[in-house]
């Protein structure tokens, strides 16, 4: 044992002497502090058998990672060194870091090997460091139980990724891997919760409150469920950056098969921001009751959005996704106060015989309810949901990745209770005759409705410079990967950021003006898209984990858990074609309908789009 402490203290010294000997200050144990956690989890690594169960140890990772939270540890770290001599701190700071070591290492990996206090074959503890990369290089072997595994399917577990992540960027001024799971679950509250859920009570009144409510849930539990499904792959692929490398994997590592992802995730990606810069001319021609040319609103929106967006870690814009969230929170309940306040809603006459009268709440659909107008409302609630492409992302730059689970839980629970009591609350203040999507439009009052909408703007903003930022990281991280300008502040770096970003936003707000029937293009480009990154990925993914852990016959092998896990997942791909073909089809037939109403206008219109 004194030999282990002594390859402890060996390997401190060395962390400190890489910190240029720097004063032993708060600021200056951040840059060690970095070194000496690699190095604690690499002891942990070198003294153990080759062969052993890969749980145990994904179990002690975890553990390691719980405790082992940077800022905290500086602070111990200077509660240690403090009103000491130098040396008697450090040595006070290895012993205790070593007690850590020893009472994580009881989660049931054992048969430490050792020889004389040394690790055995490794007397020289400068041979450690080629121990230590030897192992790292090796495939763990795994026990009786893989599926416990997170990587089972990778060459290198989640946490030597996240710890190689933080030794090379140990250097840089710009650091991607620092959000917490608080931090990341603000993104996501930005990202689902958005201008989307004021079409809830629009879709509540086509299919009638009950079977709405019933979808609402099911939708967000299936969509909870495959996003457990990524983030698992993700664990198992650390080095999985985005949703096109997983495009890769998922089918038998085709090129072909990342271009045509990397070719929808970008579709995807700048139609939203189109769909931004339109809604945000919307709410300017709203507040200025039509004071200019739409087409100025739509470019000054996507000025702004391309300003917000330059940040290049999501850290950073965690903080006004936050913000974005709190006011999207605000204006939702506002709406919802507004709506039972007021007499009446938007159109109102108490005449029932022209389609007015007291407000009509159906708990099931209405008779003569169309396929196209039901499955457009079921297509609005499930849209809501699905954001799966930006989740792998999102865990790339996460600090622990494991705690992601954490952030779906919080995000999943606040969108259930914020769509339903929000819908259902407006669809009974508004009935079926008066109801409008975005329902904002249903307040008879200007005053309320300006109110309401003017607390949605944060989001109008950051959802679409959300989806820039993923869109911009995912072409900047392949153009300059492994060089410099990726982790520091250089003059090509950041001209190539704006850049990048500039042209997203030139690109959707072109989009946006050219095609006169956007909005329901984009329910096009949703249905051909959100088909695999919602459903049809995920469903293969957990296909091909568990045929990778339990042989080709998983299903057989793992009992009645294996066929329920084989049905549902089957069940997903298949809702998945749904989407992509009858779901296709009703977007289609709407724009078709469109047409022949005469509902569209021209392109680069200077027209009014307001509510």
């Amino acid at each position: 044992m004194p030999n282990l402490r002594s390859f402890h203290l060996h390997y401190l010294s060395f962390a400190i002497n890489y910190a240029d000997k720097e004063p032993l200050n708060f600021f200056s144990l951040s840059k060690i502090v970095t070194l000496q956690l690699l190095v604690h989890c690499l002891l942990t690594r070198c003294i153990f058998q080759h062969k052993f169960c890969l749980g145990p140890l994904e179990r002690l990772n975890v553990e390691v990672v719980d405790w082992v939270d940077r800022e905290h540890l500086s602070e111990l770290m200077v509660e240690y060194i403090k009103q000491k001599p130098v040396e008697e701190g450090i040595e006070a700071w290895a012993d205790y870091l070593f007690v850590k070591t020893a009472s994580n290492l009881e989660s049931g990996v054992t048969t430490p090997l050792l020889k004389d206090g040394n690790p055995t074959g490794y007397h020289d503890l400068d041979d450690n460091v080629d121990c230590v990369r030897a192992m790292s290089s090796k495939r763990w072997q795994r026990g009786s139980r893989p599926a416990e595994a997170a990587g089972s399917d990778s060459s290198v577990s989640s946490g030597d990724m996240v710890w190689k992540h933080l030794e090379s960027e140990a250097g840089n001024s710009i650091k991607y891997r620092t959000c917490s799971w608080q931090k990341t679950a603000a993104l996501l509250f930005s990202e689902y919760i958005c201008l989307a859920v004021m079409s809830f009570p629009y879709s509540y009144s086509v299919l009638g409150l009950v079977p709405g409510l019933i979808l609402t849930i099911l939708v967000a539990g299936i969509v909870l469920y495959t996003s457990f499904i990524l983030w698992q792959f993700c664990l198992r692929h650390p080095e999985v950056r985005d949703v096109c490398d997983i495009g890769q994997y998922l089918f038998w590592d085709s090129k072909i098969a990342w271009y045509l992802t990397a070719v929808m995730f970008l579709l995807n990606n700048t139609f939203i921001q189109g769909l931004h810069c339109l809604v945000g001319a919307k709410y300017l021609n709203i507040m200025t009751n039509h004071g200019a040319c739409t087409i100025i609103f739509v470019a000054a929106t996507a000025i702004i959005s391309f300003i917000c967006s330059l940040p290049r870690t999501f850290n950073t814009l965690s903080n006004l996704a936050s913000l974005a969230a709190l006011f999207t929170f605000i204006s939702v309940t506002l709406a919802t106060i507004f709506a039972i306040i007021e007499p009446h809603p938007t159109g109102y006459t108490p005449d029932p015989g022209v389609g007015g009268g007291e407000p009509i709440v159906l708990p099931w659909p209405a008779p003569g309810t169309t396929f196209v107008a039901a499955m457009g409302a079921f297509l609005n609630i499930s849209y809501t949901f699905i954001g799966q492409v930006t989740l792998p992302s999102f865990i790339a730059e996460m600090k622990n990745p494991k705690e992601f689970n954490k952030s779906l839980y919080a995000v999943t629970i606040a969108e259930i209770i914020v769509f339903s009591i929000m819908g259902s609350v407006i669809y009974a203040c508004t009935g079926n005759q008066y109801m409008t999507s975005p329902a904002f439009d249903s307040l008879s009052d200007s005053v309320y409705r300006k109110v309401s909408f003017s607390f949605m703007v944060p989001t109008l903003i950051f959802l679409g410079v959300l989806y820039a930022s993923v869109s911009a990281r995912f072409i900047f991280f392949r153009l300059f990967d492994g060089t410099h300008h990726k982790g520091n502040h250089t003059v090509v770096g950041w001209l190539s950021w704006g850049a990048i970003l500039a042209a997203t936003w030139v690109i959707a707000f072109v989009i946006a003006e050219v095609i006169p029937f956007f909005s329901d293009l984009l329910s096009i480009m949703s249905s051909l898209f959100d088909s695999f990154f919602g459903f049809i990925f995920w469903g293969i993914a957990y296909l091909r984990m568990r045929r990778e852990d339990y042989g080709s016959g998983f299903y057989r092998n793992r009992g009645w858990r294996g066929w329920l896990g084989l049905i549902a997942n089957l069940l997903i791909i298949g809702i998945g074609f749904y989407f992509l073909g009858p779901g296709t089809y009703a977007s289609v037939e709407s724009v078709i309908l469109k047409y022949r109403e005469g509902n569209f206008g021209s392109a680069f219109s200077c027209a009014d789009n307001s509510l």
